[in-house]
């Protein structure tokens, strides 16, 4: 039978992180700062397992490994997206991540090209998204004297928004940002600054200031969407982006909306809303706080209801 992946995955807890997934998504908590919620998942630091079906109990990594008929047998050692549900009750560390080919070689894994859709923001929340140097001298004098006002450059963003932030790019998610991020599946994650805070502990975390400069593109990049909207009927699609990486949509369900694949296989989110997902001839209920894979031969589904749901694809690099 053709069927959706549904999957059971793994939180995350994080010096910055609150209660929002509970209270938002009815995620049980294992601790009082958990700040990601790893949806879809097969990095070897939090494994997403399915849930339903024929392959009820398997781990993600184990089907792409022994079962990559299901993504059109698409190559690649690794699954290559990675989908998180982040709470932001206070800023994350200002950071950045490598490309592919810095990744490889100094950490083994792949690069993290990622993007962001605001679920939700406080007002007056904001990011951290690029940077002011002009040189990687000037950048690296700034970094080191701590003129983190003159380096940094801050967005307010509310609900609804999207951002890409590829590879390279100096940022922070704000306090009061809960986001969905779409990401390359890596964790390498390089450390500019962190506001001189302390873990549990009451030490300092670690910094990695030489990898950072090496890797934050000057000048810094701020990328152009081209953000296109499709109606049909009373349901639209929003194109988000489309990279190498990961193609990026919003499907917001009024009522119906009937899609077509149009990539080996697709993952999805839902948001917000409850409704119903019909593949094959078979009903799904949905609601906010699901995740699922609609894998390589399922090649039409329906959703009914009011739903918002945030899907991506492999991109032509993983495709």
């Amino acid at each position: 039978m053709k069927e959706p992946l549904f999957l059971d995955s793994v939180l995350q807890k994080k010096i910055w992180g609150g209660q929002k997934l509970h209270m938002v998504f009815d995620y049980d908590l294992p601790a009082e700062k958990v700040g990601e919620y790893w949806a879809i998942s097969a990095h070897p630091h939090g494994v997403s397992t399915v849930k339903n079906g024929k392959y009820q109990g398997q781990k993600l990594d184990e089907l792409w490994k022994h079962h990559r008929e299901l993504f059109g047998n698409t190559p690649g050692e690794v699954f290559p997206l990675l989908i998180k549900i982040l709470d932001a009750e206070d800023y994350l560390s200002v950071q950045v991540h490598p490309d592919d080919t810095y990744a490889l070689k100094h950490e083994g894994e792949l690069g993290k090209s990622e993007c962001w859709y605001i679920i939700d923001a406080e007002f007056n929340a904001e990011i951290i998204y690029g940077h002011r140097a002009k040189t990687r001298e000037e950048l690296a004098e700034m970094i080191h004297d701590g003129h983190w006002d003159d380096l940094l450059t801050h967005v307010p963003v509310k609900k609804g928004e999207f951002y890409y932030v590829p590879s390279g790019t100096i940022h922070s998610i704000g306090k009061g940002v809960l986001i969905l991020e779409t990401q390359q599946s890596s964790d390498t994650t390089y450390r500019v600054y962190d506001f001189d805070r302390q873990d549990d502990n009451g030490n300092l975390r670690e910094l990695h200031i030489k990898q950072s400069i090496d890797v934050i593109n000057i000048p810094g990049i701020t990328p152009k969407l081209e953000v296109t909207e499709e109606k049909i009927g009373l349901s639209t699609i929003t194109t988000f982006v489309k990279t190498p990486f990961f193609n990026v949509y919003k499907w917001q369900v009024r009522g119906e909306l009937a899609l077509r694949k149009g990539a080996p296989y697709t993952l999805a989110s839902a948001i917000e809303g409850e409704g119903q997902l019909l593949v094959d001839g078979k009903t799904y209920d949905l609601k906010k706080g699901d995740h699922f894979i609609l894998p390589a031969d399922v090649e039409a589904w329906e959703f009914k209801g009011e739903l918002d749901l945030i899907a991506s694809e492999p991109g032509a690099k993983n495709s």
